[in-house]
């Protein structure tokens, strides 16, 4: 059986590496998704800390679904648990609703449950990065480097959507081979 895969390089966003000189973190647009609002504090707090003050919450992932669609936000930071819309529903509805305004929004959960299964669960419904609870301004720092600098192809599927979620490139030889779309010189 063939396996049928579409790589997609990471969509630009018009913004520079956080390592230029001419990086600007104030310019970046930042979603906060969570129900609590002393942690949607803390994240904006640790934001600030960094020069990034174009900093949204809101409280649920149905809130930050409608601004999603309205406004253009360069990340996501969204908590797994949240009632009536969770991240993961959120993730998967931005990566694959036809209708998204940005399927291709890094995205960071938070959670405070580091379980493997639900990493997998995260990472199958097309989250960037992970970070589980309690964050530091390090950790948090770290995943904005990880979406901003390092960026990972996005990849099509019949079941998903979202960015590779192969960590180390790996030598594989078979008949399932993906291949990466070749681009003119």
């Amino acid at each position: 059986m063939q396996a049928s895969a579409q790589f997609m390089p990471p969509a630009p966003t018009g913004r520079s590496l956080m390592r230029r000189p001419d990086f600007d973190p104030t310019l970046l647009r930042v979603l906060v998704a969570e129900d609590n609002p002393h942690f949607r504090r803390l994240i904006r707090t640790v934001l600030t800390g960094l020069a990034i003050d174009q900093v949204t919450e809101a409280g649920n992932g149905a809130e930050a679904l409608k601004l999603v669609q309205t406004r253009h936000f360069d990340l996501g930071i969204v908590d797994f648990r949240m009632e009536p819309v969770d991240g993961i529903a959120f993730t998967r509805q931005v990566r694959t609703d036809p209708d998204s305004a940005n399927p291709y929004l890094p995205i960071i959960m938070v959670t405070a449950h580091g379980d493997p299964k639900l990493i997998a669960t995260a990472r199958n419904a097309g989250v960037s990065e992970f970070l589980v609870k309690p964050i530091s301004a390090k950790s948090l720092l770290a995943r904005l480097v990880a979406v901003v600098e390092h960026p990972r192809a996005f990849i099509r599927t019949a079941s998903y959507f979202g960015p590779d979620r192969r960590r180390r490139q790996q030598p594989f030889d078979g008949s399932e081979k993906r291949q990466a779309p070749t681009t003119p010189d």
